[in-house]
């Protein structure tokens, strides 16, 4: 056995081994650092940087309408009518501040100095990032009757700042382009774009946002899916109105609770509709915080202690009984919005506030305000303990299944379900398992699969819809509960991924409607009761095969009508009248294990579709609107989208 030797390369480490990035070098080094990461999310942050200065000046009362416009080629351009970047020089660099703020990091107007009390662009690097990572950026400040630009290219100066012109009004013009070296993705998406600048025409009361899209591959769109322009006079309250507009209130007023101290404010709009799954939304300076922080734990705990004291006082709890924070939550539509001074977020992305003084306002004003609503509006508020009752009800009665199922499936004692055909590996990362409609369809992936790290799922008929179920029903469920103990790591709050026995989750039904429906019942219960599946990437779609074309000993198969009829002609070659027999896969269990493999499950040939959420809040009100008890909006969704499902097989 050859011994392997470590050898040590003598090198010098000294001062010049030390390197220094000079200016904006060390965003384009390392970008993620600064806008998450390089692809898709990265590019849309950029626009969402100098949307948030213009943002500062309307939350300092100078600004009342922004518009954002993707133009062809996928540049942007931002304009606002606040009062216009600085352009006299700034002290400590001798250079006008305009061009201090779009090449030096961490400049600008929010390190005091009362430029602004509050921002979202808190730390001073969004423009100057924006600019680096630009394969041009050009700038216009309309201030003090001049018109002022300047331009650059991937951070450096290429126009110094120069009066271009006169004007009767103030404001700032950006347009970037963002540099294709930088970014895997270069196509923006009109509907993310739209989704955060609602987000922030809700959040900002009286501020007109428009967004249009100037792209010539827009044109054919819907005239309301190239331009829309939103002013919320009701802020947060409509917000709230938003999120619910599919679903039933059960107390007509949304309601509202305000406060602040020192140069903290908090706001807080909430609203229970009669469904099962909480929708509570928290924003820090505009900025959406997506994994809460001290605003949202405040807002739960003296929820939770509120409505305990009501219960109490009113005799609708006994002495020991209480409702727990889950069961108050329950069905609730809630935006928190607090603005403050020194936010402290985590990372540049700003996931999370860590500010403990907003905890305590938070509870505070709910603590007291809504204690004092429910005083005055008694009706109101045994309408909300008695649905946090239910829900206290339907979760002891989920415990309960949940241990029937235990006992009846040997979950603790490692039993697998009948139908699960498992695989050898044992490393979570290594396997994947394939959900799979049928036994006819199940025997052939048993047989095709590879067995070292493929498991099958067998599963039949139609499952329960859980978005018209609470979890009581979902565990003693015969079409879930397997699939439960299977994955191994539990549902709803009891949910750890960490047990999760599989990192690849398949969905393999049928190119049909009967298929699409039971992907999109599990699509449902994933969103619902096990979201980090879909959050860390888990779940995907199996896309099997729509055609079979041959040609005497030549098989190919097809994935859709255009390649059927590219394949069609690259077997006919120079002979157009040679026969290509073209057969229709109508079902996965019309297919040999072999054909499968090969078609379908291969992991060097097969196609899978990673399912993600970009935007939970959407994704909530899709599967509302899919799956939950209204009609309504349901057949309005089918009469818009109808012309997309050219690859449903009717």
């Amino acid at each position: 056995m050859q011994e392997e030797v470590m050898t040590k390369v003598e090198t010098q480490y000294d001062a010049s081994e030390i390197q220094v990035l000079e200016g904006l070098e060390a965003v384009r080094k390392r970008p993620g650092m600064y806008i998450g990461s390089t692809s898709s999310s990265g590019l849309h942050h950029l626009v969402y940087e100098i949307v948030d200065n213009a943002i500062d000046e309307a939350l300092a009362g100078y600004c009342t309408e922004i518009t954002v416009a993707i133009n062809e080629g996928n540049t942007i351009t931002v304009t606002d009518n606040g009062r216009g970047i600085p352009v006299d020089i700034q002290a400590q660099t001798g250079k006008p501040a305009l061009e201090v703020v779009y090449t030096v990091l961490h400049a600008g107007g929010k390190f005091g100095g009362g430029g602004y009390k509050v921002s979202g662009g808190l730390h001073g690097v969004g423009a100057s990032v924006v600019n680096a990572l630009s394969e041009w950026l050009w700038v216009q400040v309309h201030r003090d009757g001049k018109i002022h630009e300047m331009r650059f290219a991937r951070g450096h100066v290429t126009q110094e700042m120069k009066v271009v012109g006169e004007t009767d009004h103030t404001g700032t013009t950006v347009c970037f382009k963002p540099d294709p070296e930088m970014f895997e993705e270069l196509q923006y998406s009109y509907d993310t774009l739209h989704t955060r600048m609602r987000e922030e025409a809700f959040l900002n009361a009286g501020l007109r946002i428009t967004i249009r899209d100037e792209r010539e591959s827009s044109k054919d769109l819907p005239e309301n899916k190239r331009q829309d322009s939103m002013c919320y006079e009701g802020g947060i309250r409509e917000f709230v109105t938003w999120l619910n507009k599919n679903k039933t209130p059960i107390h007509e007023n949304v309601l509202y609770f305000s406060g602040g101290k020192d140069e903290s404010v908090a706001e807080i709009a909430m609203q229970y509709n009669d469904g099962y799954n909480e929708m509570t939304l928290s924003f820090a300076n505009n900025v959406h915080t997506p994994e809460g922080g001290m605003h949202e734990e405040g807002f739960r705990r003296a929820l939770t202690t509120v409505l305990n004291n009501y219960g109490h006082r009113v005799k609708m709890l006994k002495d020991e009984e209480k409702v727990s924070g889950e069961d108050v939550r329950e069905g609730l539509a809630c935006v928190i919005s607090v603005k403050l001074p020194n936010a402290q977020f985590e990372g540049q992305t700003k996931q999370k506030l860590g500010n403990s003084e907003i905890r305590t306002l938070v509870n505070n004003i709910i603590s007291d305000k809504l204690a004092a609503f429910l005083e005055e509006n008694p009706a109101v508020g045994r309408m909300i303990l008695d649905k946090a009752l239910m829900a206290s009800r339907a979760r002891e009665a989920a415990k309960k299944a949940r241990e029937s199922v235990r006992r009846k499936t040997g979950l603790e004692s490692g039993q697998m379900p009948e139908k699960l055909q498992d695989c050898n590996e044992r490393d979570p990362a290594l396997c994947e398992i394939y959900i799979v409609e049928g036994d006819s369809a199940g025997g052939s992936a048993v047989q095709g699969r590879d067995s070292r790290f493929q498991a099958i799922l067998s599963m039949w008929g139609k499952m329960l819809n859980v978005e018209k179920a609470r979890a009581d029903k979902i565990y003693g469920n015969d079409k879930l509960s397997p699939l439960i103990v299977a994955l191994g790591a539990g549902i709803g709050d009891e949910f750890n991924v960490e047990k999760l026995r599989y990192h690849k989750i398949i969905i393999m039904a049928d190119a049909d409607v009967d298929g699409a429906h039971i992907r999109t019942l599990l699509l449902t219960f994933f969103f619902r009761y096990m979201r980090p599946l879909i959050e860390r990437g888990y779940v995907y779609s199996a896309v099997p095969p729509l055609y079979k074309l041959t040609r005497g000993r030549t098989v190919r198969v097809a994935y859709s009508d255009d390649e059927r009829d590219k394949i069609s002609a690259e077997l006919r070659g120079d002979n157009p009248n040679v026969k290509v027999d073209i057969s229709r896969f109508k079902g996965l269990g019309e297919m040999d294990p072999h054909e499968l493999w090969e078609t379908t499950m291969n992991p060097v040939k097969r196609t899978l579709r990673r399912i993600t959420i970009d935007d939970a809040v959407a994704a909530d009100q899709i599967f509302t609107v899919l799956m939950g008890e209204e009609v309504e909006p349901r057949k309005e969704w089918i009469e818009k989208n109808a012309q997309y499902a050219v690859n449903i097989d009717i």
